[in-house]
């Protein structure tokens, strides 16, 4: 996670993913219902901004064990937005082609994430 060309989490490929995939939620989530603004909205939101957060905070941490933690809660909440965009699909919020490319982007995002807590 502190390669050598690695400066900042700025230079992770997970971090850049992930903010993309962060802005690509709000976007998705632009269209939902009105009434869900408080509800899934929200909530797939949050889940989505909190992946690259802790990406960025674990990158700050100094022991891989810390590094660690951080990146388990970033897969967490990833396990989250997946559970939130089948809702989000069942719920007709999401069209097909919508939902196989946020889900198979976010499927990239994890198994990066992943291979990096199993390399610390």
């Amino acid at each position: 996670m502190t390669g050598s060309n690695i400066r900042s989490y700025k230079d992770l490929t997970m971090w850049q993913k992930a903010k993309d995939f962060a802005v690509a939620i709000y976007k998705a989530t632009g269209t939902f219902p009105k009434e869900e603004q408080y509800g899934i909205t929200s909530q797939l939101r949050r889940a989505s901004v909190s992946i690259p957060s802790n990406i960025a905070e674990g990158f700050m941490r100094r022991f891989p064990k810390e590094k660690i933690q951080f990146l388990r809660i970033a897969y967490g909440s990833g396990a989250e937005v997946e559970t939130q965009l089948v809702i989000s699909k069942d719920l007709s919020y999401l069209d097909s082609i919508q939902y196989k490319k946020l889900t198979d982007d976010l499927g990239e995002i994890m198994k990066i994430i992943n291979v990096v807590i199993n390399k610390l």
